[in-house]
């Protein structure tokens, strides 16, 4: 058992290679020079981007704290946690929890030129006029960063979108559908500013703690 919950175990295996239990010391560490050489923020001054260079700061940060839980774990400051337990106490897994959020900031960063029209078909046009689009079987709706809204970065196409859902939307439906719609095509998703793994799981969990209200 490891301390890093489900959505860290993701990354960690994207990045290293590997889960946390699966590495020695002298892999984990070796592949950690590896990736802070790669991913380092000034490898991409070049580019001369804000976006860019903001990708890269947020990319080398998520590495540098997942290094640190791990080292901290392996060093035994850091005790094993009991996923399944966690899930059971955290009240966003609570049935009678209640969720709701106005203009959640969503960034979908991509190399598919043909995702934003994956995402909404025709009405892609409408919603970057600031109309709204409705997420199928809910409520639940999306409008676009009318000044971000399919901007290219190079080969790199960054979308921007704001997601609008009250109690009665299941969160459910919702991850569901960004995460069959992102699956394959998206390169990188940001929720909140936090980048999040492209499953439905780590979706799910995303939404849940940034729109949980109340206990009904």
């Amino acid at each position: 058992m490891t301390p890093f919950s489900e959505q860290e175990l993701a990354e960690f295996r994207e990045y290293f290679g590997a889960a946390p239990g699966e590495m020695d010391g002298e892999t984990f560490k070796a592949k950690l020079r590896q990736l802070r050489a790669k991913y380092h923020p000034d490898n991409f001054e070049k580019f001369g981007d804000d976006t860019v260079r903001q990708l890269a700061t947020e990319r080398f940060q998520r590495i540098e704290r997942l290094a640190e839980k791990m080292e901290a774990w392996r060093s035994g400051k850091l005790p094993a946690g009991d996923a399944s337990a966690q899930k059971s106490t955290d009240p966003v897994f609570d049935p009678r929890a209640r969720f709701a959020y106005d203009q959640m900031k969503i960034e979908i960063r991509t190399g598919d030129k043909d995702l934003k029209y994956h995402l909404f078909g025709t009405f892609y046009r409408w919603l970057t006029m600031g109309d709204r689009f409705r997420i199928p079987e809910s409520k639940a709706y999306l409008i676009a960063d009318e000044e971000h809204a399919g901007r290219s970065i190079g080969y790199m196409e960054s979308i921007r979108v704001y997601l609008t859902f009250t109690e009665e939307d299941p969160t459910e439906t919702i991850a569901g559908w960004l995460a069959e719609k992102l699956a394959g095509r998206a390169d990188t998703l940001l929720i909140e500013g936090e980048r999040i793994p492209i499953d439905y799981d780590s979706i799910l969990l995303a939404i849940k703690k940034r729109s949980f209200k109340l206990l009904a």
